[in-house]
């Protein structure tokens, strides 16, 4: 450790190991909708935020659909107030439309753009700034190009089909992942949309689900800060206890298990409810934090919300956050 104030890495690594330098890491991410359809407008954005905030990682937030719109996705901006884009055209239609995903490579237009941002964000940054690149489950990404309900319908009427356009999405991820670790990134932001009881069963998401993040979650196991995002409610999370990565995050103050409940062998990342930071003031967002603060003992915990931070969160609020766990 460095004599003075920690680099950001070095507060994020005495967390890993359940010390406290001077504080906890504190961490929050959004969307940048606009600047999120070119490399350079959304490293402008990402590190504009990141100058302004200085937060313990930088989460970069492409929009969803970058990973899909070589495939053929469309989506428009409409004004959601997470920042997220609509989908305009979903590429699947039939459960034959699924066996015709292939693999693509990192130099596809989409995701080339992407990786380009990843450089540019490298070069720009103090290099103790982890950078986490997002990275969506296959499962997602297959939501994602057919819509929610047409994905569910096809996996329980034609699971075949799904299972091979899953392994072509898997092949794509890999690749990108590979090239995303040659452009400087720390870890990744692993995103599971489904484990969630209102959307498959236990034994659904082990078959469509699991086997596919493991496999790219192995290849990213030599990254030190991967992050495991649990989407939703009604979560499956002892299902995911096992996942290889060094944080979770969950929407511990809307669902099951909470912060003094999760009993993780990893570091978990939450205490703020995102409505909070939107929508309360900054005496709430303190009280949320201390509170936080007391269950965890600050040891293995990282200060964030429980997904993205709405575009409409107030600067106000985000300092509050920002400054929530400093010593007074």
């Amino acid at each position: 450790m460095t004599h003075g104030t920690p680099t950001h890495r070095e507060r994020l690594q005495a967390c890993l190991a359940g010390d406290i330098i001077d504080r906890p890491p504190v961490a929050l991410w959004r969307h940048f909708p606009v600047d999120d359809q070119s490399a350079e407008s959304l490293a402008a954005a990402t590190i504009h935020y990141q100058r302004t905030y200085d937060w313990d990682l930088v989460k970069v937030t492409p929009a969803s659909s970058f990973c899909l719109k070589d495939y053929g996705a469309q989506d428009a901006w409409e004004g959601d107030p997470e920042g997220n884009r609509r989908y305009t055209h979903r590429v699947i239609q039939q459960p034959e439309d699924w066996e015709r995903l292939a693999v693509l490579p990192p130099s596809s237009p989409h995701l080339a753009r992407q990786l380009a941002c990843l450089r540019l964000l490298r070069n720009a940054l103090d290099p103790q700034t982890p950078i986490l690149q997002t990275i969506f489950n296959p499962l997602a990404q297959a939501r994602n190009l057919a819509g929610g309900e047409c994905l569910i319908e096809h996996l329980r009427l034609a699971p075949e089909a799904v299972t091979r356009g899953l392994n072509a999405l898997t092949g794509t991820t890999l690749l990108f992942i590979k090239e995303a670790i040659d452009a400087g990134i720390d870890g990744i932001f692993f995103a599971v949309q489904h484990a969630q009881a209102g959307l498959l069963s236990r034994e659904e998401f082990d078959r469509f689900s699991r086997p596919y993040d493991l496999q790219l979650l192995e290849l990213a196991g030599d990254l030190w800060l991967n992050l495991l995002h649990i989407h939703g409610q009604g979560i499956y999370f002892d299902s995911l206890r096992d996942y290889p990565v060094q944080v979770v995050n969950w929407h511990d103050r809307d669902t099951h298990p909470s912060l003094s409940d999760a009993r993780l062998s990893t570091v978990a990342c939450g205490g703020l409810r995102r409505d909070t930071v939107a929508l309360g003031s900054p005496e709430q967002i303190q009280a949320e934090a201390q509170e936080a603060l007391r269950v965890t003992k600050g040891r293995y915990f990282i200060l964030g919300a429980g997904c993205v931070t709405d575009i409409i969160a107030p600067h106000g609020n985000l300092m509050a956050v920002r400054k929530s766990l400093e010593a007074e």
